[in-house]
């Protein structure tokens, strides 16, 4: 890489636009992705975020527009591009028959790389799969899952990863593992672009948030300057009811809402206990 290169965004998207027969799908979208950081692409089912990463991955052409990817262009040098990225899709792609330690090994063997075993011991341990590195994958969970298919994605030392829907299907535990996951890409100088339709997972792990919206980025920005395009919310006082909680403790023993016993309370004329 050039130091021109270096210093230019890991990736740059400048008016892309595709259709697929009669469907426009993306209407001219421009964003810039800096290195090392996670940008979060926010959109609903259809927005065209799954569209835009195939583009950025080579995977299919734009209609217009251009893109760079670690300095190169997707459509003039493609193989540059490849040799720079890494594609987790929405379901994980590890090989259930082998074991976590065999899949790693696979995919290290096809890049021709030295020292496979070694490259699948540090990635174990890098993403605390080493006990389960002698199990078939087959017996992991969602979240190990994911995870050794994002270990396999980083054989290489790729310098941007696309994950698309990483945690499409996962239980609430395996979703923090890939969080955490994902954040300690970014803090080894990964540049990750995530695509997500959560809102909690964008606020939890994006640097930078575009909203992309029947085709076109909306509004892009840190968190905190998207929160300020709308007013504060204004807070209005009700009345709260009693939770099953309250009732239990209060009859408990334990003190109700008002830290007393219902049982002690006066008891109201004409309903003297016989």
């Amino acid at each position: 890489m050039t130091i021109d290169q270096a210093l230019e965004p890991a990736i740059r998207v400048l008016g892309i636009e595709k259709s697929f027969k009669d469907l426009q799908v993306l209407r001219g979208v421009d964003f810039d992705v800096q290195r090392g950081s996670i940008f979060a692409l926010l959109g609903s089912n259809g927005a065209g975020k799954t569209t835009l990463v195939r583009i950025l991955s080579t995977l299919i052409k734009a209609d217009s527009g251009t893109a760079t990817v670690n300095g190169f262009d997707v459509a003039e040098s493609p193989g540059d591009v490849r040799e720079s990225i890494s594609l987790t899709g929405q379901f994980a792609a590890v090989d259930e028959v082998l074991t976590g330690r065999e899949n790693l090994i696979l995919i290290a063997r096809l890049r021709h790389l030295k020292n496979p075993a070694g490259i699948a011991d540090d990635l174990l341990a890098r993403f605390s799969l080493t006990d389960a590195g002698p199990r078939k994958a087959s017996t992991y969970s969602g979240g190990m899952r994911r995870r050794l298919d994002i270990a396999m994605s980083l054989i290489g030392n790729p310098p941007v990863i696309f994950l698309d829907e990483p945690t499409t299907g996962l239980d609430p535990q395996a979703r923090i593992e890939v969080w955490q996951t994902v954040k300690q890409l970014a803090h080894s100088g990964t540049t990750v672009l995530l695509t997500t339709q959560y809102l909690d997972e964008a606020e939890q792990l994006a640097d930078q948030i575009a909203i992309l919206h029947q085709g076109t980025i909306v509004q892009h920005g840190t968190l905190a300057e998207l929160k300020r395009l709308l007013p504060p919310a204004k807070v209005e006082y009700v009345e709260k009811q009693p939770s099953l909680e309250d009732v239990f403790l209060a009859l408990t023993g334990e003190g109700g809402p008002s830290g007393t016993n219902p049982a002690d309370s006066p008891v109201p004329a004409g309903k003297e206990p016989q």
